[in-house]
């Protein structure tokens, strides 16, 4: 596990947006994994930039995000589906993206087709994560065991409150969500988790020098292969 601390929170979104670049100049047809919430949107926008200055180039890569609330509309301005469209694919060339239909009749169903998807392109290359107060990734929250594939899932209430804030109102957030579960994750091939803010600094340190369990699901990364946690430094210093 590689931890890099930045300065503070643009530093950061730099520094993951050129780990990005790297991944695209190294894999034109990269299979690229992406998060939603406030902590990427820095790292989207250095993106957006890096493209219309023609210095990356997204026209053979594909996105899977990780994860959607269900249900929920895909036109709803609180959708995964609105955020990555508004924040990200409409700005930029990327060949296919895939998000969880909030809509889908059956969620299990959807669930599976999901996997199945991304294995059809040969897996992740690089999945980009943020990590929740409670230590969720993705929307798997602590739990009493580890989900393994792409899962239709109850949300925390400590999620819900935090979420909170990007609706008009707690009592409007979906209560449930679609999401890639800890295994879907573990099997890419490199991961980058994006930690900012005070309020992180608990979970990082949980994360990354406490025991290995589904309490603190991303916990999990100290045995991946190739995590690099890009922090800022409130949110690294319980670490430092």
């Amino acid at each position: 596990m590689n931890i890099l601390v930045q300065k503070n929170y643009d530093d950061l979104s730099k520094k993951c947006a050129e780990l990005i670049k790297a991944q695209i100049a190294a894999k034109s047809d990269s299979v690229l994994g992406l998060a939603t919430g406030s902590t990427p949107l820095g790292t989207y926008k250095e993106l957006i930039r890096m493209n219309h200055a023609g210095e990356l180039d997204f026209s053979r890569a594909i996105a899977f995000n990780l994860d959607e609330y269900f249900p929920i509309k895909k036109s709803s301005d609180q959708s995964y589906h609105y955020y990555m469209r508004e924040n990200l694919f409409k700005h930029v060339n990327f060949a296919q993206t895939f998000i969880p239909d909030g809509e889908a009749p059956d969620a299990a169903k959807e669930c599976a087709a999901y996997d199945e998807k991304i294995a059809a392109q040969g897996g992740i290359d690089l999945q980009i994560l943020g990590i929740g107060n409670n230590g969720h990734i993705g929307f798997n929250e602590p739990d009493d065991k580890f989900t393994s594939a792409t899962n239709h899932t109850l949300l925390d209430e400590s999620t819900i409150k935090a979420n909170a804030r990007f609706f008009a109102s707690e009592s409007e957030v979906p209560r449930h969500s679609l999401t890639m579960g800890i295994g879907t994750i573990f099997r890419a091939k490199k991961i980058i988790l994006l930690a900012s803010g005070a309020g992180k600094a608990d979970a990082i340190f949980k994360a990354t020098r406490g025991p290995i369990t589904p309490q603190m699901p991303a916990s999990v990364l100290q045995l991946h292969p190739d995590v690099t946690i890009i922090a800022d430094e409130d949110a690294a210093k319980l670490i430092q």
